[in-house]
């Protein structure tokens, strides 16, 4: 399904990054296993390239203009193009509004937000030069109704959400399809650290009353890369159980 396509994932060397570097591979894709901790990123490299799988490990801060701009560089250089980019870099810091910190803010709006912009605007000029690329942006279901004690986080979703639908509507004459996966609970480290009380409050809000897994996530993000959505760009597709409608 993605046999000789080349695929950015930020954030992919663990948690729903990790799933989906995990579902592009199964489906022939090359990775660029992006991480700011490089031990991790190369960890899972190493883990692809050990099976057969094609896979190169990048450290890159998604803040910084100049890594983001050096990777996508590296990238065209080494692998020759770039087919897909999933922004999925991402930090939390939560508190409520009037605790949080304005470093606290900045952080996440700098990784969450400005990191999916660098990155973006980095790839757009080798996809419009190929005259195809799809760029997949992980959102969150906060960007969408908001979340007490996540001002921060919820902005930069929303954020991302709005930049996804700009990115497509300015660039879907180059043949470049932009779009969002907006997940909602999903089994992963962070909820993982829910005492029982806060787990049950939480399912209590979800109609399907369970928790999705990263692998959900995959298949959305799959699908968006895939030729089987060569008709979508500025959406939002909602992987929540049904919590946000």
């Amino acid at each position: 399904m993605l046999k000789d396509q080349v695929a950015i994932i930020t954030g992919g060397a663990r948690g729903i990054g990790k799933s989906i570097a995990d579902k592009f591979a199964e489906n022939g894709a090359t990775l660029v296993i992006v991480d700011v901790n490089e031990e991790i990123a190369q960890q899972a490299a190493d883990e692809y390239t050990a099976r057969g799988l094609k896979a190169i490990a990048l450290k890159v801060d998604v803040s910084s203009q100049e890594e983001v701009d050096n990777m996508v560089k590296n990238v065209v250089e080494e692998l020759g193009k770039i087919d897909i980019l999933v922004n999925n870099a991402g930090v939390t810091r939560d508190n409520l509004m009037l605790k949080m910190s304005e470093s606290d803010w900045d952080l996440v709006l700098n990784i969450n937000l400005k990191g999916v912009f660098l990155c973006t605007r980095a790839v757009i000029r080798p996809m419009s030069r190929a005259r195809t690329g799809k760029i997949i942006n992980i959102a969150s279901i906060v960007g969408q109704m908001g979340n007490p004690g996540q001002a921060n986080y919820s902005a930069s979703k929303g954020g991302v959400i709005a930049l996804t639908k700009t990115t497509a509507k300015e660039y879907a004459r180059k043949g470049i399809r932009c779009n969002t996966v907006a997940p909602g609970y999903i089994n992963t480290e962070m909820t993982g650290k829910l005492s029982d009380a806060a787990r049950e409050a939480m399912l209590s809000t979800v109609p399907m009353q369970t928790m999705g897994e990263p692998e959900d996530i995959a298949n959305a993000a799959l699908f968006l890369a895939s030729d089987m959505s060569n008709y979508v760009t500025g959406q939002v597709i909602a992987v929540n159980g049904g919590m946000y409608m």
